[in-house]
Order: structure tokens, then C-alpha cells, then sequence
């Protein structure tokens, strides 16, 4: 998902009802203390390290409340910033620039906080071959934001959303009686497509996934002991996934079990924001 991806078309919708949200009928300070003909010149600054994201989002905000504001890039998504660095200047109408400081620190100090925060989890499972993915826990309308967030910081992406995967979970085996009973349930309708994920919590449902063809096993809350096990008797016939109590902390350790990825929700519900602020 690189930035080509973040389209127009995909993002303005949702900036515009964040601003609509943000400004109501107007900014009442701003536009009695400035004119339609003041301008002035703002710089985008980090306030501690990190990585940058969301640097298209950051200009869209402007150009929508006015296409004379001009935003000059000093980074990339992706980049490293430290402490005090400047990112980008921002100058033109100084209505459009305060009204929609707030909202545009918002997007960029959220965004840069997952990257930064994925970062620290991709590099934490040096020298393994592991990948970090995310999870679907993320914040209800800001998903396409949090995702680009996380492929920014090095990471890769587990499915967007329901449609993209099929993912049999302990409530779904438990309805359908077993995991055997519910891949052939599943495959009856299944377009050739569409993988097939299994959660597994022991060496026996580990198992009967690998009998039933499935594509993708996930190790689910594993202590490390029994992950390499079922690492070796999976031989490479599936993707393996490890996911649950996923820590910064206990994550190398989960990557030399030699899974292929490793799924956690917290490089995007524990990732603090980055502190970034727009100096006039």
C-alpha cells in the first residue's frame, strides 16, 4: 500500500466531515481576528523522533478549505524524523491554515504514532524472517488510515476487512462442530479466490487444519514451547501465523519459533500519537 494508494477520491470524503465536525459554522476566533486577505507561513515540526506518515492526508486538509495554501514537503511517509526536525512549511491564507491546523495535526499525529509504533515491532524481530501484521481491531471509520499507517512502518497488512479472507474462529468451530465440519461448509460456497484461515490453540487442532487444506493456521495465545512444535509439524504446508499476548517485549522470541507472521493489534490500539505541531 504505498502513497499512490492514498487516492483522492478514497480520503476526501473523510477529511471534509472531520473539518465539517471540526469547524460547525465557522471559526468564530480566526475569522474575526484575521481578514480574507491575511496570509502567513506555518512549519510542520516533530516534538520527538519517530516515523512520518501521512503527509498526502496532511495537504489534502488545506487544499480542501482553500487550493491557495501551499504545503512544501521536507519528508516522505516512511522516513525517520527526530526531535525538532522540520517536515514541511505550509503558507497562504491564514484562515485556511488555522482553521485547519487541528485537524490536519490530527490525522499526521495519529498515522506517524502507528508507524512509529510498528517500527519499533518490525525491527524488535531482527534477524528472524517474520513479518508483523496488524489486526482488524481498528478505530471504526479510520481503518484505510490506520492500515496505510502500519504498511508505512515497515509492517504488512492482514485482511482489510470480513470479505477478504475466510478466518474459522474457536465460536465458528464450536457451531459447526468441527474444524473439518466447518472448511467443508465453507468450501461448498468458497470462490477459488479466497484463502482459508484456521485459529488453532492446540497440536491437535493444528492437526486437523493441516488435513482439511487450509491455507493459513494461526497459533492462537501459544506458549512459545508448543509454538515451534507445531512450527515443525506444519513442515511449511501453511502459512503460519502466531498471534495473541503479543508484547514488544516477547515478540523476538515468538519470530525464532520461525512463523512466517506475527498479527497484533497493539502497533495500532497501544500506538501513542506523535507529538507534531504547526508553528507559525
Amino acid at each position: 500500500m504505498s502513497q499512490q494508494l492514498l487516492h483522492d477520491f478514497i480520503i476526501e470524503k473523510h477529511i471534509k466531515a472531520a473539518l465539517e465536525e471540526d469547524i460547525g459554522y465557522g471559526d468564530i476566533t480566526t475569522d474575526f481576528l484575521y481578514s480574507e486577505n491575511d496570509t502567513l507561513t506555518a512549519c510542520l515540526r516533530t516534538r520527538e523522533d519517530g516515523i512520518f506518515c501521512g503527509m498526502l492526508v496532511f495537504e489534502k486538509v488545506f487544499s480542501i478549505l482553500s487550493p491557495d495554501v501551499k504545503v512544501t514537503r521536507l519528508v516522505n511517509d516512511g522516513d525517520e524524523i527526530k526531535k525538532g526536525q522540520k517536515l514541511a512549511e505550509v503558507t497562504g491564507p491564514a484562515r485556511a491554515i488555522l482553521t485547519g491546523e487541528r485537524t490536519a495535526l490530527n490525522y499526521v499525529q495519529r498515522m506517524s504514532g502507528i508507524a512509529t509504533e510498528t517500527n519499533k515491532y518490525q525491527k524488535a524481530i531482527a534477524p528472524y524472517c517474520a513479518r508483523i501484521t496488524d489486526t482488524r481491531k481498528n478505530t471504526p471509520g479510520f481503518r484505510y488510515f490506520e492500515k496505510y499507517a502500519v504498511h508505512t512502518g515497515g509492517a504488512r497488512l492482514h485482511r482489510f476487512n470480513l470479505c477478504d479472507c475466510v478466518m474459522i474462529k474457536d465460536n465458528h468451530i464450536r457451531h459447526a462442530g468441527s474444524i473439518t465440519k466447518a472448511v467443508s461448509l465453507i468450501k461448498e460456497n468458497l470462490s477459488h479466490a479466497h484463502k482459508i484461515e484456521i485459529e488453532c490453540e492446540t497440536k491437535e487442532e493444528v492437526k486437523e487444519a493441516l488435513e482439511c487444506g487450509c491455507d493459513i493456521i494461526m497459533l492462537d495465545n501459544m506458549p512459545v514451547d508448543k509454538m515451534l512444535e507445531c512450527v515443525k509439524l506444519i513442515d511449511k504446508r501453511a502459512i503460519v501465523e502466531a498471534s495473541g499476548n503479543v508484547k514488544l517485549n516477547t515478540v523476538n522470541e515468538i519470530a525464532s519459533t520461525g512463523v512466517d507472521v506475527i498479527s497484533t493489534s497493539a502497533i495500532v490500539a497501544n500506538a501513542p500519537v506523535l507529538d507534531l505541531g504547526l508553528d507559525i
